[in-house]
């Protein structure tokens, strides 16, 4: 495993792959590549999108690649998509996404499967980004699946988030006053030609300037017409770039990117931890055929989740 680490740092594409691959999968010694690569990671810019399934976010993502690399920079793109409930796998896989950029060997695309996890993103996001930021990427943006209450965990792994509305999808403003208010660093209502766009812009501003921006940066609002229009949309994204770009800068002058890293890091400990304590208990309760008997007895309300969770921290933790 810590041969195709090695690999993925001298940026060989299809190590990565491989690697970012048996990160999902969690297949055995997997972190050991990870233990290897992780002291040379934390250069590269992590731009996170998130917004309702359909708001155009990888339309968005495809255009912003292309700004990026007409800056000379490159890119690694993770698009975190919906599960299949029948293969574990994507529903959306990297193939039919970003196709023009295929060739480019500064541009790194690569699918993940949410598999359930809290907050539209995969555990494997995190480590995921550490390859793509070893393999020298000077930007790497996170597409997650959507957005809600409980989906705002791109604020753990992004150093700039953008939420992207759209006109004509529910009460996008609720969506805001949800949790997305306090993780957006940029708004972007996108397809704003449909009737709407207008109003929403305005409500946004309303709310963000009943806000306290303590870190001294005002998300700003951006509309972006239709995709129909090319040259018009490029414009409006290439703008897009522009204020991801001053947003970075504004973290590195205000010392702030110390506060997003000690975020990060405190996100993968956590998961490190439960993987390391909480997955080979789950392993053995389901080897041993204790997982369906406590079910059993949770499903004929013998028990309730609260007790056997005790019980297995007594059986398993017992300095606990």
């Amino acid at each position: 495993m810590e041969e195709l680490g090695k690999k993925a740092m001298a940026g060989d594409m299809r190590a990565a792959s491989r690697l970012i691959r048996n990160i999902e999968d969690n297949i055995p010694d997997t972190h050991k590549a990870i233990k290897h690569i992780f002291p040379h990671t934390g250069k590269a810019h992590v731009v996170g999108l998130t917004g309702a399934p359909g708001a155009g976010k990888s339309t968005i993502t495809d255009e912003l690649i292309m700004a990026i690399r007409k800056k000379n920079k490159t890119v690694g793109v993770l698009a975190v998509d919906p599960t299949s409930p029948f293969t574990g796998g994507a529903l959306l896989g990297d193939r039919i996404r970003m196709l023009r950029h295929a060739e480019d060997p500064g541009v790194f695309i690569r699918s993940l499967a949410t598999r359930g996890a809290m907050g539209g993103l995969s555990k494997a996001v995190g480590d995921g980004i550490h390859v793509l930021d070893v393999m020298g990427k000077d930007v790497i943006i996170v597409e997650t699946v959507g957005v809600g209450q409980q989906e705002v965990d791109i604020i753990n792994h992004a150093h700039t988030v953008i939420v992207v509305l759209v006109p004509g999808m529910g009460d996008d403003v609720q969506a805001i006053k949800a949790g997305l208010m306090e993780i957006a660093d940029i708004f972007v209502i996108n397809k704003a030609d449909r009737d709407g766009a207008k109003k929403l812009y305005k409500e946004t501003k309303n709310m963000i300037g009943m806000g306290k921006w303590t870190s001294g940066w005002e998300p700003p609002v951006l509309m972006i017409e239709s995709v129909m229009e090319p040259h018009s949309f490029a414009r409006s994204v290439a703008e897009l770039y522009d204020k991801i770009e001053a947003h970075y800068q504004h973290l590195v002058d205000k010392n702030i990117l110390v506060d997003r890293a000690h975020r990060k890091v405190v996100t993968e400990l956590n998961d490190a931890l439960k993987a390391a304590i909480l997955d080979p208990v789950l392993k053995k309760l389901m080897a041993d055929g204790e997982m369906e008997g406590m079910i059993a007895r949770l499903k004929t309300k013998a028990t309730d989740p609260y007790s056997l969770a005790e019980e297995v921290a007594q059986k398993y933790m017992k300095d606990i």
